[in-house]
Order: structure tokens, then sequence, then C-alpha cells
């Protein structure tokens, strides 16, 4: 006999299947839910983790690949406490999980162990306990563990050694107590000592498949003393205390400063992953910086491409403007700044090399170049750059240059963004270069605030008339940097005049908006392969960054925000309003209100402005 299925059946059905297709289907949304009904949230930066949806990719600060796998998770910094949970390491295609700087107790859950495409694991900050779980030796991918600043106790588990990829590693300020592996990938940092662990050091034995120590490497076989949990990298320096003790203690001993004997002499000494090179060893390695090696040439020097002794490929800086002795502990303390800025989207300073008439940079290579030389410069056979990683390329930059803004004390001013400045790993990762340096460059400068330095079509219009720089100038720059991106072009180029077109990019992409001619605007290497919705976006936030005053542009960390799909439509329309209201005030004729578009110069309050850094 049929039996007719009524509307609440029916209904209960839906529900089941629904279900089933969730807990079969998204792991990873059960496992972050998860992981939010065990923390307390007082500022709700959880509220768009709804379980209710099948895709986490849609709550914000959650970053997905093409496939819909949760490849990033950035809840840094938002005052969560509770615990966390072991459905984590269910994210098996995550590579940065970012929980640092948090009230987060509880210990660190083997089953993160699971997370072999993990990158960069950031739980520093916090109130862990426990110990260090030893299944972290299974994530052979890392290249960024901080643990730093918990309370974790025990020993080092041996099988961190094995992470050859380990770029920096910071387990200081925790109640962590036994010897310090020194072999494997360890053998690459240098032993510092800090309070609040008892830790020995191990007899260095680098296993024979290890290449042998070069002269200056890191490790010495009569190391002696506590380490702040094991091995701390440069990026130990990166925090307020250590930072703050270390500047004051170096200008209170000037005397024992290691800045100010020649480099030949003393060719090993370290501060942190900071190395000292000797000239001779830069020579060698960049063919006595021959033009062949020239990597690019900018404002502050020539870079030229290296290898080390040991095989390493290296990007030498050659300041110049300082061929005169002096200056050698403004020097030291300049660099030393730079040095404590690690973060993924910054490049990291490996090195230096100071004589009486030399200053040397030595940073990692980076393989795929700059933004610049991927958008303009690139090989026929190299392909162009798809629309995904080109938001990926402006997420990372913004990220980098927040830091920088945000988390950096003093605050570092870049003073020239650009997509030359913007250098790309072998992942198409952004990686922010070159800043510090405009700092760096004044030092012997009586006059830095008039010390205008950038590049035309990226400098801000108050720096430009003022000479004063502040973070809002560096936010105009990135703005004009993702219209490079978008459009391929150069920010200034003459070329567009036989066109009868603006020089200035800004005001060709404004001219182009107003005629809603959005696909002349964008790069036609993609062949029209990207998202218009996605690239209007990008767009506005261009213009938000390049608005005339610079105390209505947003702050780096608000773009970020933006970016990551969190309050950009209510700026927007915001903006939109007042710039209506403006228009209507003086007399001028509206463009079209989808694109209402200000002057790039109009409104400048160079009296609101701080000075460099």
């Amino acid at each position: 006999m049929d039996r007719k299925i009524s509307a609440s059946d029916f209904l209960w059905l839906i529900l089941v299947f629904y279900r089933l297709v969730w807990v079969s289907g998204n792991a990873e949304g059960d496992a972050l839910n998860a992981l939010k009904t065990t923390l307390a949230d007082p500022n709700n930066v959880l509220q768009s983790w709804d379980p209710t949806l099948v895709n986490p990719c849609t709550w914000f600060h959650v970053t997905c690949n093409s496939d819909n796998s949760v490849t990033r998770v950035d809840l840094g910094n938002a005052n969560l406490s509770g615990q966390l949970v072991p459905q984590l390491g269910q994210l098996l295609n995550l590579q940065y999980l970012e929980l640092y700087s948090n009230n987060i107790s509880g210990k660190v859950p083997s089953e993160l162990g699971n997370l072999t495409n993990l990158v960069s694991l950031d739980l520093y900050l916090n109130k862990l306990d426990g110990f260090i779980p030893d299944t972290l030796g299974k994530l052979q991918k890392l290249r960024f563990l901080r643990l730093n600043n918990n309370t974790l106790k025990g020993t080092i588990p041996m099988s961190l050694t094995t992470i050859q990829s380990l770029q920096v590693l910071d387990l200081s300020n925790n109640k962590l107590t036994g010897q310090i592996p020194v072999n494997g990938s360890f053998s690459a940092f240098t032993p510092i000592s800090f309070n609040n662990n008892l830790l020995e050091p191990l007899p260095a034995t680098p296993p024979p498949a290890l290449t042998p120590t070069t002269p200056g490497s890191p490790v010495s076989n009569s190391a002696t003393g506590a380490i702040a949990g094991g091995v701390a990298a440069g990026a130990a320096l990166l925090f307020a205390a250590p930072a703050i003790a270390l500047a004051w203690w170096r200008r209170r001993k000037p005397q024992d400063h290691f800045f100010d004997v020649p480099a030949e002499e003393d060719p090993e000494v370290h501060l942190g992953q900071l190395k000292r090179f000797s000239l001779r060893e830069l020579q060698v390695a960049t063919d006595n910086f021959g033009n062949k090696n020239i990597l690019g040439r900018g404002g502050f020097g020539k870079v030229y491409k290296g290898r080390l002794a040991d095989g390493t490929l290296v990007a030498v800086k050659r300041l110049k403007e300082e061929r005169t002795q002096g200056g050698e502990l403004q020097f030291q303390t300049e660099v030393e700044m730079i040095s404590m800025a690690v973060h993924r989207n910054l490049l990291r300073l490996r090195g230096f090399c100071m004589t009486p008439t030399e200053r040397l940079l030595v940073y990692p290579y980076m393989a795929n170049g700059s933004v610049a030389s991927c958008l303009r410069d690139r090989p026929e056979s190299q392909s162009p750059l798809e629309w995904e990683k080109r938001q990926q390329i402006a997420l990372g930059s913004a990220r980098g240059l927040a830091y920088l803004h945000d988390h950096c004390d003093p605050k570092i001013i870049h003073r020239d963004v650009k997509a030359a400045n913007i250098l790309l790993d072998e992942e198409f990762e952004a990686v922010v270069g070159d800043f510090g340096l405009a700092k760096l460059m004044d030092y012997k400068d009586t006059h830095v605030t008039t010390a205008v330095r950038g590049t035309i079509g990226h400098i801000a219009p108050e720096y430009l008339s003022t000479g004063k720089s502040s973070e809002k100038t560096d936010v105009f720059g990135y703005g004009v940097m993702l219209l490079e991106l978008i459009t391929g072009q150069r920010a200034f180029d003459l070329a567009r005049l036989a066109s009868d077109d603006d020089v200035m990019l800004l005001d060709w992409v404004k001219t182009l908006l107003k005629e809603k001619k959005l696909e002349t605007l964008v790069d036609g290497d993609m062949q029209g392969q990207y998202v218009v919705e996605e690239v209007e976006q990008l767009i506005q936030v261009a213009l938000l960054c390049t608005q005339g005053s610079p105390m209505e542009r947003p702050k780096m960390s608000d773009v970020v925000r933006m970016l990551e799909g969190d309050g950009l439509a209510e700026r927007w329309e915001e903006w939109q309003k007042e710039e209506v209201l403006r228009q209507e005030y003086n007399h001028a004729p509206h463009p079209n209100t989808d694109w209402i578009i200000a002057d790039s110069t109009s409104n400048i309050r160079p009296d609101e402005l701080s000075g460099p850094r």
C-alpha cells in the first residue's frame, strides 16, 4: 500500500541529508566549530563562524584555496581564551595556524602533528602549559615555529631537529628543562642566553649527512650556557621587552659592541640569526660584485646575487652613500631593529657586513623575483601571474606592512612601497623588502624629516610637499601597488602620453573608471581569467588607500580586514556618500555613482602627520 510522505517527514529527511553531507564533506568546518565552542570570544571575532553554513571558507579569519580547503586560520591578537582542541588535526591542508597574542591555555594538541602541510605554527604569547608534542617533528614543511612566552615544560623533543625547512624557531620564555639539541636543523640556530629556562647544551655532533659547518657558522662545539627555551632564532628578539633591554644594554656598553672592528678580523660574530659576514666572503660570493650578478638597482644601492661557500643563494644589497668612517653604533642599532622584524611576509635579514668604507646587507634569495618583474619583465617561458596569486600577493603584502606599523617598537615606516619592493618566494607568497632602509640611510642626516625617499608615482602628496612621512604614506604607496597588480602597468609611465593618457597610473585608472572601461583597465596578460566583482573590490581598496587626505586613508590593519572580507562594503559606501557631499559643496558635476573618484591631491592636512618612524 502506497504511503504519502507528510511535509514534516519530508523536512526531516532534508535535515538528515543536510547533516550527512555536512558531516561527511566538511570535517574542516566541524573542526573549526569545535574550536569555537571551547573559546571565549569577548570581541565576537568568531561571529561569522556559523555551523549551519556548509562552507567554512565564507567565515572571517579563514582562508581557503581554490578547492575550498582551509589553508589559513588567522586569529592572532583576538583576545581569545579557552583551550585548543584535537579536532584541529583534521585541517589537513592547513598551512598557517596563527593564534598568537591571546589568552589560550591548556595543552598543545598532539594531533597538530597531522598537519603535514603546515608552514607556520604561531602559538606565542599565550598561557599554554604541558609538553611540546613529539608529533610536531612530522611537520616537515614547517618554516616558522613560535611557541615562546607560554608556560610549556619538559624537554625539547629531538624530533624537531629533523625539520630541515625551519627558518625561525622560538621556544623562549617557557619553563623548559633538560638538554638543548644542537644536531640536524637545530645546527642552523645560534644559542643565546635568556632567562626562565633551565637548559644545558648537548655536544654538537652533526650527522654525516649534513653539510659540514662552514667558517662563520652559528654552531660551535664550545657553546655553553642556557638558551631561552632551546634554540631561539632572531624572532626571539622580536618582542618588546627583550628588544628594549638589548638596545638599552648596547647603548650603555658601547665598548663591548662588535661593529667597530673590520669584518675580516672578526667574521664569526652573530646576533641571534643575524650573522656578520666578512667582506671577502661576500666578494667571493658575488664574483667581486660583478655586473652579471646585479639583480636590481634602487635608491639605496645595488643588489647582487651571491652564492655562499655552503651553496646557499643570497641577495647582497650594497648600500650607497656610506663611504666614510663613523656611525658604526647608529648603523648597529638600525640593523638590529630591522632584524627584529620577523614575519612571514617580511624579507628576513640574514646578516650584514661593515667595514670602514662598506655597508652591506645579506638577505635570502627570492627565486621568483619581485611583483614588478613578474608583471612586466618576465621571460616568455614564465606564465603571467594568475588572478588568484595577485589576490594572495595583495593580502600578504598588506599583512607585512601592518606588522611593521603595529607590531614593531618603534614602528617602521617603509617610505617606498611599490611592486618592485614586494618580493615573491618559491610559493609566490608576498615578502615586503627594503623596509627600515630609509631610516638606516638617513641616520647621518640631521634633516631626516625633510628627506623624501620614494619612487615617483608612489609618493603620497603630503610626503612630497612636506617631507613628513607616516604610516599613511605607506598606505598610499600600497594602494598604488594594488593598481599595479590589477593593471600590470607602471605607476609612472611617459609612454601613456602617446595615447593622450595620464602618465600617473592613479589618474589613468580614475579616468577609465569614470568611462566605465573596466576591461581596458585590467591586465591583458590574464586574458579575461578573473572575477569582475573581485577586481572591483580590489580597486575599491586601492582607491580608499590613495585618498588625498592621509587621515581619511585606512590603516594597514584595516586594509587586511577589508581584503579578508570584513568591512569593505560599509567603508566604500560611507566614502561614496562623503564624496557626493563634498562635490555638491564644491558645485562640481557628479561622476557616475558607481565609481566616485576624488582628486588625489585634495584635502591634504600635513599638520596632522607624524614624523618618520
